[in-house]
């Protein structure tokens, strides 16, 4: 028993001694803390990275790297912020999405509701650099502002663009303290002199993690952009008949007499994101109608509750196997986010034979119940910050005359607030959507920023335009300092990836490391996150950088798997059977417009994919079995 204890100890040293020259010196004491199982795991993925393999992968090989990196970022990048004050409930009492979000985790009701912490996926900065070092306005104009629109080619269209916007809308908003910050430009380059805004309210957790945390005014993944995040909006957006939600005559969104929609979310909109939550209105009254239809006994309550179940599905279920497909568009990633939604045997398996077998095989969505993995769900400041995409903005909207297909440019400033509200009903919908569809968006580079939103006028909670302008881009430099979320090398480090030590290890653009030299010398420590995401070389097909997928890859497969409405109540008895066969039926954005404008794709579409630009050519058919293609 003994020489079994010593070999096995012997054994046990043996192999650590190897593991320490192997990891990367600066990954070596955080691999130090993980089981001696997620330890070879991690080597597995440590070695693809050293070769820098995985996007080279076969799709099934593939696949097996983003599950095992998956599985650890799930045990290790999951920080819970906060008590939880919740109770237990009967699950069947409440069967609905709630206005505010509670209700959704089945052991404490208050999980994921709005005015929750948000989480973490890594311990708050220990950056030694204080809040303007560098100056976030010097680090806008020489990183970031515009010089020439770039565009992203044929791969992500403005709907995708605005797409982000809708649903970044639905998930996050940070609540504000009472105090203003001010920041003065230290040069003459800057659009503003000075600029204020609100501080970003921070409150004691009393947990073993972190001494205070943000609170998040959204609820996530329940469609919170179109319904509202609290009674009050659902009140505001219902019309208390037959189930539905207030729309215009001409299918645009209503307006109140301040000429502020009438929405779930009202902050900072533009004209394409107005156009989307219009859109996902008429979905929830077509789904109203339907049900009216097949069950009459459903008044205006079951009606509405049982339709924003259904939408705010169809929303999720597009974001996963469509908008995201596009975004990183390669075979592997195709292959997982279908392996998301239906499991490794597809979606005919899964509507014949139902869940079975684990999510392995039947997907995340229908499981018997929620996986947290141990910490209670909630989105996280780090998605929050690899979330900022205002890149894919352009300059301009090109309008596509449905006549004579003469293009129109019109500014993006005065497609922006009230004013772009006018200029879309002078527009109309269609017209819209057919434009949007046809126009490329930006691409997440340096020097692509817009220049229009250094100089932006913000709203607040209501829509009303706030008195002071602000520059979007050094407030987003800003906002992750505040927040204390790492800068760029500490964020790699903590997802497991090797940092880099010298700037050539970003980018290949000798002018980008000039630039970059001249804003944080050679201390790479010092780059901010946004700033590495933009310069980061991409994977061929992906739209984001690597770093910011790795987030991605982690809070994807959570939000649908800690959502009780995608999980244990993910069926007929919830969903009503035809409400299920619906979001069943549903497969991409082009589903939905199809239904409220019959033809137009037919008429305006090439591509496969309506986040692509709609004049590009189709996917090529592939008849190599999905997982047996090359990345």
């Amino acid at each position: 028993m003994l020489s079994c204890f010593i070999l096995t100890k012997t054994s046990s040293m043996a192999f650590s001694f190897v593991s320490f020259s192997f990891v990367h010196p600066q990954l070596q004491n955080i691999v130090s803390k993980f089981t001696l199982f997620d330890t070879i795991l991690f080597y597995g993925i440590h070695l693809v990275d050293k070769l820098g393999l995985w996007p080279r992968l076969p799709v099934i090989v593939g696949v097996i790297y983003l599950g095992i990196r998956r599985h650890l970022h799930q045990r290790y990048n999951l920080l819970h912020v906060g008590g939880v004050d919740g109770h237990k409930y009967d699950i069947q009492q409440f069967s609905y999405r709630t206005a505010d979000g509670k209700f959704n985790h089945p052991s404490h009701h208050t999980i994921g509701s709005q005015g929750t912490f948000f989480g973490r996926n890594m311990p708050p900065s220990t950056s030694p650099y204080w809040l303007l070092d560098p100056h976030p306005t010097v680090v806008a104009n020489k990183l970031l502002t515009r010089k020439k629109f770039i565009d992203n080619g044929k791969q992500f269209n403005m709907i995708a663009c605005s797409w982000i916007q809708f649903m970044v809308h639905d998930w996050i908003d940070h609540m504000e303290d009472t105090q203003q910050v001010e920041i003065r430009a230290p040069d003459d380059q800057c659009p503003l002199k000075s600029f204020k805004f609100y501080k970003t309210k921070k409150v004691g957790t009393d947990g073993p993690h972190v001494n205070t945390g943000c609170l998040n005014t959204r609820t996530p993944w329940d469609g919170s952009v179109v319904y509202g995040n609290n009674e009050d909006g659902m009140r505001r957006v219902r019309t208390f008949k037959d189930g539905k939600l207030k729309i215009g005559k001409d299918g645009l969104l209503q307006h109140n007499h301040k000429g502020i929609p009438i929405s779930g979310d009202v902050r900072n909109c533009w004209a394409g994101f107005s156009l989307l939550q219009a859109l996902f209105v008429k979905e929830h009254n077509a789904v109203c109608d339907m049900l009216q239809e097949h069950y009459q006994e459903f008044d205006d309550e079951k009606l509405y509750r049982h339709a924003r179940l259904v939408t705010s599905a169809v929303i999720a279920k597009i974001h996963t196997i469509d908008w995201t497909v596009e975004l990183l568009k390669t075979n592997t990633l195709l292959a997982g986010m279908r392996i998301n939604w239906y499991g490794f045997l597809g979606k005919k398996v899964k509507d014949l034979f139902g869940h079975f077998c684990g999510p392995t095989f039947s997907g995340l969505v229908g499981l018997r119940k929620p996986r947290d993995h141990g910490v209670p769900y909630s989105l996280t400041e780090e998605f929050t910050s690899v979330y900022r995409m205002h890149s894919l903005l352009p300059d301009k909207l090109i309008l596509k005359d449905l006549q004579t297909q003469v293009p129109q440019e019109v500014a993006m400033e005065e497609m922006a607030g009230k004013e772009g509200e006018k200029r879309l009903s002078e527009i109309g919908f269609e017209q819209m959507l057919v434009s949007m569809g046809h126009q490329a968006c930006g691409a997440i580079a340096l020097w692509n920023y817009p220049s229009w939103m250094r100089n932006l006028v913000p709203h607040d909670i209501d829509g009303e335009d706030r008195p002071d302008p602000v520059d979007m881009a050094a407030l987003e430099i800003y906002r992750d300092r505040e927040r204390g979320v790492g800068r760029y090398n500490e964020f790699r480090r903590n997802l497991l990836m090797i940092p880099i030590t010298k700037w050539e290890d970003l980018t290949d653009d000798q002018q980008a490391i000039e630039a970059l030299r001249q804003v944080y010398g050679n201390d790479v420590e010092k780059l901010d996150l946004l700033i590495g995401l933009h310069a980061e070389k991409k994977i061929k097909g992906f739209a984001i950088s690597e770093t910011a997928f790795f987030i991605f890859l982690l809070i994807a497969s959570r939000r649908l798997e800690a959502d009780r409405f995608f999980t244990t109540n993910f069926n007929s008895q919830t969903y009503t059977d035809k409400g299920l066969q619906w979001v069943n039926d549903t497969e991409s954005f082009k589903d939905v417009m199809d239904r409220h404008f019959p033809g137009m794709a037919q008429k305006w579409m090439r591509c496969s994919s309506a986040f692509a630009v709609w004049d590009s050519d189709p996917d090529p058919k592939n008849y190599i079995p999905l997982y047996l293609r090359p990345a």
